[in-house]
């Protein structure tokens, strides 16, 4: 408790008490401070602007996370057979150190109306696409997220197949089973606990392309990327706190719902194993009294 006191205080003081706070205001209103109940989680709901925003974020974490990770599960199974995979891990994490700045100044040259992508295809006898005023911008901004944190999820994978004992492999090799076998029985098994982790790193991460996204396209954007943060942003500069709070208690409650729920999934399936393991060794000592007494 000593060793976890001081950052205990910090969370308190600086993330407990403020979303606390946050609470409070959802309840007020944001000029007259009078309370209002529920009424401005009412408004939100009613709210186009918000339902638009979070149709757009679910939909983007949908196509997102199963991208990402399924990719980058193919990508760590074969780097993690290579003999120069600590250079490789390295690599891997360039993007995330690539300022976000630069980043979008890479997207604009190859998405703007005149730029490279649209050049290209005018050369190859195309028509340019207006990716930034389309529904392509929604997967202009799937396509930043996944190269922004696939190296990263590509070294949490790595992690967790290396971890894997080898001679569990080479056993299993030595009985005759392919690669393709290992990968299904044994080293996909292994990797539930790492597949949490990264799932649930993704989802938040995934609340976190706003920086990029606002920089391309500013505070309205087409409307298929228009995500939770533009709305938030835009309600922060015209001092709609009371819509802001309400929402952000909302967008909590949400979050941490989803992974409880999928904290709770991944306990079940770790646990029926055992169940299984435990009602099979209880059968097999009442088999071997069942048949002493007989004898």
């Amino acid at each position: 408790m000593l060793f976890l006191l001081p950052s205990l205080l910090g969370v308190s003081i600086f993330i407990l008490a403020p979303f606390l706070d946050v609470v409070r205001r959802s309840f007020l209103t944001a000029v007259t401070g009078d309370f209002t109940g529920i009424e401005n989680y009412k408004l939100i709901f009613h709210n186009q602007a918000f339902l638009l925003a979070a149709k757009n974020t679910v939909s983007f974490a949908a196509v997102c996370l199963p991208l990402l990770i399924i990719l980058s599960l193919l990508i760590a199974v074969p780097l993690s057979r290579m003999k120069q995979v600590q250079f490789l891990k390295s690599t891997y994490l360039f993007p995330m150190a690539v300022p976000a700045a630069t980043v979008v100044l890479i997207w604009k040259m190859l998405f703007h109306k005149q730029g490279i992508l649209n050049a290209l295809l005018v050369k190859w006898g195309g028509t340019s696409i207006d990716f930034m005023g389309s529904n392509m911008a929604f997967w202009v901004l799937v396509i930043s997220y996944i190269w922004k944190n696939l190296g990263y999820t590509v070294i949490l994978w790595l992690a967790g197949i290396l971890s894997i004992s080898e001679s569990i492999l080479e056993a299993a090799r030595v009985d005759g089973a392919s690669e393709r076998v290992c990968f299904w029985k044994i080293i996909l098994p292994n990797l539930k606990p790492t597949l949490y982790t990264i799932t649930v790193l993704s989802f938040l991460n995934s609340f976190k392309v706003f920086r990029e996204a606002y920089l391309v396209a500013g505070s309205y954007p087409h409307e298929s990327m228009y995500l939770l943060q533009h709305l938030f942003n835009n309600w922060f500069l015209n001092l709609e706190l009371d819509k802001m709070a309400a929402a952000a208690v909302f967008l909590a409650i949400v979050l941490t719902g989803f992974i409880l729920l999928l904290q709770f999934l991944w306990n079940e399936r770790d646990e029926r194993p055992k169940k299984i393991r435990k009602k099979v060794r209880c059968h097999n000592v009442f088999h071997s009294i069942f048949k002493k007494e007989i004898q």
